[in-house]
């Protein structure tokens, strides 16, 4: 929403209010998405936007001589989409020009789903500053997350219990890559707090969320019977020719994605082409980052509540891959793949953390990009079923 010029020098003149962060910064990111963080954590409870107002001296609120570039526009925007803070911050960046100078103005409405972190800390508005949260105010976040909890992910899973959880990967691999080092070694909480600060576990109904046990459980089958990805090489060209290799990958979401990408690479990447009776060479018939970028995305936005796998199929000629679950919220056939929405917003925050996820929203254009460099044809999407979201990639042509 577009401010008025009066809401605007208002807001450079309240220099007390919490909702409002000026600087003269043109280019300290850490700066900026350290506000983004406390707005979106809203800790105030306001549950309003909170203003990043670039241009303008702290301390005064004084206008200063600053030219609002594209590149500063498009450096602040990216903001949202690079992964560093979650998880994904809602916010939208606008330029204003006033007789004084120009501005530019990050306007970040409250997450739903706090605690929100920034390179694994929590900031937040504390009167007309920001801090790092202590114990006491995540677990304030953490509790205004229960209220506003919408999707399965977050949701508890009635009947589960920490027993369900391999405590072992929390601890040795999730959690010191999704908390940063200063903060873990000052950590005292205990282990329902920690899995609870990350939305893996709901303290009021005392078990894992659904995110909680497909991140890390020993067997999220058993409460999702869905929950795994269906692999089936045809011989042929359809599904009524005999089947060469056949494969199910389960389990905890960590171990499974990294067992599929091991699996792509060592068995779907390259194929043997027979050029004649006497002559066959080894080609790469797939790029497997894109094959990789694809299956990253079926399995972060497909529906957990569907008893549906996630089917990877490959034939003679294609690959492939289908979820449960079509287009989800502000995601539409008219704006597929520019606009993204999560159904699964703490699956795709894992996806993240660990490295399988670079960039939000840049997973299509990755794989489009890796395809068409390999040689093969661009990859089709299927994204006007209700039910289901599909994608076929065509096997390189040889020569």
């Amino acid at each position: 929403m577009s401010l008025t010029l009066e809401e605007l020098r208002a807001m450079l003149s309240d220099l007390e209010s919490d909702r409002v962060e000026r600087t003269i910064s043109e280019s300290n990111t850490d700066k900026f998405s350290e506000a983004i963080c406390a707005f979106s954590n809203d800790f105030p409870n306001h549950k309003l936007a909170g203003y990043l107002i670039i241009g303008a001296e702290d301390k005064t609120g004084k206008i200063t001589e600053l030219t609002v570039s594209d590149k500063l526009l498009k450096d602040l925007a990216a903001i949202r989409n690079s992964g560093q803070i979650l998880p994904q911050p809602a916010m939208t960046v606008q330029k204003y020009v006033l007789p004084e100078g120009e501005l530019a103005v990050v306007e970040v409405f409250p997450s739903p789903f706090p605690p929100v972190r920034y390179k694994g800390k929590v900031w937040i508005r504390v009167g007309p500053s920001k801090a790092i949260a202590n114990e006491a105010e995540e677990l304030r976040l953490s509790e205004k997350r229960a209220v506003n909890a919408k999707t399965f992910d977050v949701s508890p899973a009635f009947g589960s219990s920490l027993s369900d959880i391999n405590i072992e990967l929390f601890k040795l691999t999730y959690l010191p890559n999704a908390i940063d080092s200063e903060t873990l070694a000052a950590n005292h909480r205990d282990l329902k707090q920690q899995l609870a600060s990350l939305r893996l576990y709901d303290l009021a109904y005392d078990c894992p969320t659904y995110a909680g046990i497909l991140i890390l459980g020993d067997n999220p089958k058993f409460y999702m019977q869905g929950a795994y990805v269906q692999y089936v090489q045809f011989v042929g060209t359809s599904m009524d020719t005999d089947v060469l290799n056949e494969q199910e990958f389960s389990g905890d979401l960590l171990s499974t994605m990294r067992e599929l990408d091991s699996f792509v690479q060592k068995n779907v990447e390259q194929r043997p082409v027979r050029l004649s009776s006497l002559k066959e060479i080894t080609v790469k018939t797939y790029p497997s980052r894109a094959i990789r970028e694809l299956l990253n995305n079926a399995v972060m936005h497909r529906n957990y509540e569907s008893n549906a796998p996630v089917k990877f199929y490959e034939f003679s000629d294609r690959l492939e891959i289908q979820n449960p679950g079509g287009l989800y919220g502000s995601a539409r056939p008219d704006n597929f793949p520019n606009q993204n929405d999560y159904r699964n917003p703490i699956v795709a925050e894992a996806l993240k953390i660990m490295g399988y996820v670079n960039k939000f929203n840049r997973g299509i254009a990755t794989a489009q990009a890796e395809l068409k460099t390999n040689g093969n044809p661009p990859a089709n999407f299927t994204y006007n079923e209700p039910l289901h979201f599909g994608v076929t990639v065509y096997k390189k042509e040889i020569r």
